[in-house]
């Protein structure tokens, strides 16, 4: 009996923006792009729920090193917030624990509970989440119905912004720090309203300088394969470019520190002078030099 072998996995380098369909987990969603490319190394940027659609960056090779600076990044949301009932988990994965009534809105009594959280606020994580307890996630905590004190972490809301609304139902638009649970937000924009909400729906429209405008499906991946792949650097726009003269990149390339001016930000990104993207640099305020922060291999 002759057994198939899979053929060896490909070195493959770029970013899908992916754009994930309701039902699928971030982790299912990345292994199915990872097997339509056959390649070695693949990462997310931030998962997003099950339930939840949207901008989902795949990371592919030597991209996966681009993943945890993204993981950092802002994140954008349109949010759909169903009013006078509660879930055990924030959102549609979970039962209907309480119902309440809903007061009538009008957009101005929205609006002025809008901006009650814009801003530098308090959040307190939802026990189902993967936040770690004793080394165990909260969701297991939750799962077997215990609660656990959880600390309220600062987070900013940099943009909230009233889409639509009918009698029992708020549609909104977040920009947000990392570490922002929108479920939460949700509960919270309910509970100031004077009922209980759960969210129904939610789509990330971007993630750091990426955007959601070139998202794919993963159809649509399958059938254009590399076509689709974006550049390392797509995701780092945000960072003042350097570019450099041979000798320095051969010498940021081994490693070595570049004595430069100091830049705007403290992390910068290195073209070599081919124009080809060869990393991200950190300033090093003691030194005053910049050093390699993530070198890539292209």
């Amino acid at each position: 009996m002759t057994q198939h072998r899979n053929p060896p996995r490909q070195i493959v380098n770029g970013i899908v923006l992916l754009n994930k369909p309701a039902g699928d987990s971030s982790n299912g969603i990345l292994q199915k792009v990872r097997k339509i490319f056959n390649a070695k190394k693949a990462g997310h940027t931030g998962a997003l729920d099950p339930f939840a659609t949207g901008l989902l960056p795949i990371c592919l090779g030597e991209a996966t090193k681009v993943s945890g600076l993204l993981l950092d990044s802002d994140k954008r949301y349109t949010a759909t917030l169903k009013l006078g009932e509660q879930s055990d988990t924030g959102d549609t994965e979970g039962e209907i624990i309480r119902t309440a009534s809903v007061p009538e809105l009008s957009e101005d009594s929205i609006n002025a509970v809008l901006k009650q959280f814009t801003g530098s606020i308090e959040q307190v994580p939802p026990m189902y989440s993967a936040l770690k307890h004793q080394g165990k996630p909260l969701y297991w905590y939750a799962r077997q119905g215990i609660e656990i004190e959880r600390p309220a972490r600062p987070i900013t809301i940099h943009h909230l912004e009233l889409v639509s609304f009918n009698a029992n139902e708020i549609v909104f638009d977040v920009c947000c720090s990392k570490g922002t649970y929108v479920r939460t937000l949700g509960e919270d924009i309910a509970k100031a309203l004077g009922t209980l909400g759960h969210l129904t729906a939610l789509h990330r429209t971007q993630t750091g300088s990426l955007s959601g405008d070139d998202m794919l499906t993963l159809d649509d991946i399958e059938q254009q394969k590399e076509a689709c792949l974006q550049p390392l650097d797509i995701a780092l726009q945000h960072l003042p470019r350097i570019d450099l003269v041979e000798a320095q990149a051969m010498h940021l390339l081994h490693g070595g520190m570049l004595r430069l001016p100091k830049p705007e930000m403290d992390l910068v990104r290195f073209y070599d002078h081919n124009g080809q993207f060869i990393g991200v640099g950190e300033w090093h305020e003691k030194n005053e030099l910049i050093k390699p922060k993530r070198l890539f291999n292209l």
